[in-house]
């Protein structure tokens, strides 16, 4: 790969700086690299490859010279940002729900849909992060079976709502231990010790009753995977983990797929990794998926109440896989 120059829209983030940490741990070849971030973080520096850059304002000018940037800086500095990006020459590699379901915008897992960036026009999203794992795990089997409905349960980590849901649910931990009330800032009910069925905590709920996540990653499965016929429904949960989320899915296919048949496709099917031994207690953890890009399958067991169905069980880091690790990956392919 010809050295590029880069910018990382929102570094200072816990995305952000995972992109930072991910581009250095690929060894990306960067030419030069801006850290952009608001106007509170301006001055604050970062390490990449043992030198300190110095986080720059945001500003139309800022991609001027920029080859590729990467977002995750929220949807509304997405929707003003990456059109100037674009009309200064630059391709940009968005990480918020802004530009997802545009048509005219890619939205990109590459191992489950690379080709797709052929018809990018400058912006390619960079999918949900529950979407993303759980479509790396479904795409090879609905390419040997025909996938015909899936029902996921999300078992989302706190990190997923940022550094400051981080802290609640570390100081509402605390208290909790200490005999004291948490007090809820971030989230509508006490994250510690408990589990909020209600993602994004920000969004009232829809008139249909779901919420906006869940609709990510029904109509986001269908886009990534190019086939409408799919019926997707989804639950999605916070639950008191760090970082790692985990996902209950089921899969009924068309043609009847055996559990050892889905174990053998797995295991071949790229990025994916399968942890699936009953007999020893072997199966995937949010703790182990930590620091790791692959996604984690197991519990792959044949539904006993459908004669054409899978169980199983599915984790990723998802600061990693789920946004920054993706986001370089399609760095990567471009």
């Amino acid at each position: 790969m010809s050295e590029k120059s880069i910018a990382i829209v929102g570094a200072t983030g816990v995305v952000g700086q995972c992109m930072l940490e991910t581009l250095e741990k690929r060894g990306f070849p960067v030419k030069s690299l801006k850290v952009l971030a608001s106007a509170r973080s301006e001055g604050r520096e970062l390490s990449f490859r043992g030198e300190k850059l110095k986080v720059e304002v945001l500003n139309e000018d800022s991609f001027k010279g920029v080859e590729i940037a990467l977002f995750s800086a929220g949807g509304g500095t997405s929707e003003k940002f990456a059109p100037l990006a674009v009309a200064a020459g630059c391709v940009a590699i968005d990480n918020s729900s802004a530009w997802r379901m545009d048509p005219k915008v890619p939205l990109v897992v590459p191992e489950v849909n690379g080709d797709d960036l052929k018809w990018h026009e400058g912006i390619i999203a960079n999918p949900n992060c529950s979407t993303i794992q759980m479509v790396c795990v479904l795409k090879p089997l609905h390419d040997a079976a025909t996938i015909h409905r899936v029902v996921v349960s999300t078992y989302q980590a706190v990190s997923g709502a940022g550094k400051e849901a981080l802290d609640e649910l570390a100081d509402q931990t605390r208290a909790i231990l200490d005999g004291k009330e948490p007090i809820c800032d971030i989230f509508p009910y006490p994250i510690a010790f408990n589990c909020i069925p209600q993602i994004p905590q920000s969004d009232a709920f829809l008139d249909n009753g779901y919420t906006t996540e869940e609709l990510k990653m029904i109509n986001e499965t269908k886009k990534i995977m190019g086939d409408d016929s799919i019926r997707v429904t989804a639950t999605t949960v916070r639950v008191p983990v760090h970082t790692g989320h985990s996902e209950s899915v089921n899969v009924e296919t068309e043609k009847k797929l055996r559990a050892d048949e889905a174990r053998a496709i797995l295991d071949h099917a790229p990025g994916v990794t399968v942890k699936d031994d009953p007999t020893n207690q072997v199966y995937p953890l949010a703790l182990d998926s930590v620091g790791d890009g692959a996604t984690f399958v197991g519990r792959i067991r044949e539904d006993l109440s459908h004669p054409s169905a899978l169980d199983m069980w599915i984790v990723s880091d998802n600061l990693l896989k789920g946004a920054a690790y993706n986001a370089v990956q399609i760095a990567e392919l471009l």
